[in-house]
């Protein structure tokens, strides 16, 4: 008679586990699933009630898809601040070996305060395991162009090889690029100097900051609503706020990080998931984009590390642009400001925000495909774009606003327009972390999603009162009654008029048919 006791466990992997869960989720009988991966009933159910738990180790990225047991490290500390480095290392394409893993250990359990901790060969493979990190013996040749940095051969492979593959089965439509850039939102004309080149990793500047996530696909019809990231979790200007024209959240440095990178990136999945698409995202493979959730719609593509500036569609003009129309808008306000002796000219953050969207939408479809074909992702032969489209955006009447608020500010002659449009340029967007942070990070559970106080970094202006509906309806009313005086007025202009006038009237009229309703209710 066999042994039943000899028989041997079998061990799922966390993927094996999510595609039991998965199975269920898309509507088939528990019994047929398990006969499907060859289960019992009682272990399907076991999985089903630890699902959550799988979910957020995926979501977490925390262990590797083929890892079976999630039993934590001896020293769980040491482990997460090795990992949270290695992640750090791994995403700036830095050459790792398991010596230098065992080092970096050592160095950080010191930290910690572990003197009888021992990084040796077995606790090394241990963390790989756990983590599922594959260490790779890399040739002399290899390292050398790694450390060396990529250059214009890396560039033409990538053309002719990985990114055909990548778009093969993807229409412009679908193909996406997404990529942060910070903005100085209360920069005056007159301080260009002075930001021009400014990182901005902390002090009284990092208050006037914002980081901005922009996203938009190769044909030009589809930019996404913007993410923009702040300092204040509750700014005194966004009181009584329930609509933005983006997406709002906050850390105390204002920069992205993964935890907000990736839950962006679910939102957009689930986008995705409702619309029955798929899309391919082209990013870098800066810190906040190193460990990506599970994903079901979107196929992730990164681009070569060091090459972002010639093969980045956003970066070859696409954010400059909205940085253009940014500052013009800026540059009118300051100058309408001016003319009615207003001594606040500082934006606050909600203007700034208003701004920020209004220019990313108004960046035209001809700019957004002109930097895709830049980029080389996308064939000339896909666009009409004639020699007008070329043109620079916006047009030279800019030149003239800058020329007049110059004046006017005492601007330095040697500072221009784009002086004031690129003096953000080189802001830091994401974290990276030091041994000192790692450990912080370990010891404290010091967050840097956690955001500042609330009312950082604003312009000290008067709380504005809450505007009625009917007020609302009545400027909307004086608008129209003001354009009527004016000459020339585009179709265009009244017709998205009408649109504002008949979203005003529809709420109203629901408000009062609902008090009606109320009221007769309460008689009864």
């Amino acid at each position: 008679m066999a042994n039943k006791g000899n028989k041997k466990r079998r061990q799922f992997s966390l993927e094996e586990k999510m595609k039991v869960v998965e199975a269920v989720d898309s509507g088939k009988r528990k019994g047929d699933v398990a006969k499907e991966f060859g289960i019992t009933p009682s272990t399907l159910s076991t999985f089903l009630k630890d699902r959550a738990k799988f979910e957020e180790k995926v979501r977490e990225a925390s262990v590797g898809p083929q890892r079976k047991r999630m039993r934590n490290a001896l020293y769980d500390d040491i482990d997460k601040a090795v990992f949270a480095w290695f992640r750090e290392i791994h995403a700036k394409n830095i050459l790792v070996t398991g010596s230098v893993i065992r080092k970096k250990a050592l160095n950080l359990a010191n930290m910690l305060g572990y003197d009888n901790f021992q990084a040796s060969v077995g606790w090394l493979n241990r963390f790989r395991d756990r983590h599922g990190i594959a260490l790779k013996a890399v040739c002399r040749e290899d390292s050398d162009r790694l450390m060396n940095g990529l250059g214009i051969d890396k560039v033409n492979e990538w053309h002719a090889g990985e990114i055909i593959k990548l778009i093969a089965d993807y229409s412009p439509d679908d193909i996406f690029n997404a990529d942060e850039t910070g903005v100085f939102f209360q920069l005056l004309p007159q301080h260009t100097l002075a930001a021009k080149g400014d990182h901005c990793r902390g002090g009284k500047k990092a208050k006037q900051r914002l980081t901005a996530l922009f996203c938009c696909n190769a044909s030009g019809t589809e930019k996404m609503r913007p993410l923009i990231v702040g300092r204040s979790a509750n700014p005194r200007c966004l009181k009584n706020v329930h609509s933005l024209p983006c997406d709002y959240r906050a850390n105390r440095w204002a920069w992205m990080t993964q935890d907000l990178f990736n839950e962006w990136l679910m939102q957009v999945d689930a986008r995705m998931k409702r619309a029955e698409r798929r899309i391919l995202l082209l990013i870098d493979n800066c810190s906040a984009h190193n460990m990506l959730p599970r994903l079901e719609r979107i196929q992730v593509g990164y681009l070569p590390s060091n090459c972002t500036a010639v093969l980045q569609p956003l970066n070859l003009g696409i954010i400059h642009t909205m940085k253009v129309l940014y500052r013009s808008h800026l540059l009118k306000q300051i100058l309408l400001k001016r003319h009615s002796s207003e001594d606040q000219e500082k934006v606050d953050m909600r203007q700034a925000i208003d701004m920020i969207a209004a220019a990313w939408w108004s960046v035209k479809q001809s700019t957004v495909v002109r930097c895709w074909q830049k980029a080389g992702i996308i064939p000339m032969e896909l666009t009409d774009s004639g020699p007008e489209a070329a043109a620079s955006e916006p047009e030279i009447a800019t030149e003239e606003l800058w020329h007049s608020v110059a004046i006017a500010t005492c601007v330095p002659n040697e500072i221009n327009f784009q002086d004031f449009v690129t003096a953000d340029d080189d802001l830091i967007i994401s974290q990276d972390l030091m041994d000192t942070e790692v450990i912080q990070g370990t010891e404290a559970g010091e967050n840097t999603d956690e955001a500042g106080s609330e009312d950082e970094g604003e312009a000290s202006s008067p709380q504005q009162p809450k505007i009625t509906i009917t007020e609302a309806i009545s400027s909307v009313q004086k608008l129209r009654q003001f354009l009527s005086t004016c000459a020339g007025v585009p179709d265009a202009v009244f017709g998205q008029l009408n649109g504002i006038d008949e979203y005003l009237m529809r709420k109203v009229t629901q408000t009062l048919v609902d008090s009606k309703l109320t009221d007769f209710l309460q008689t009864k």
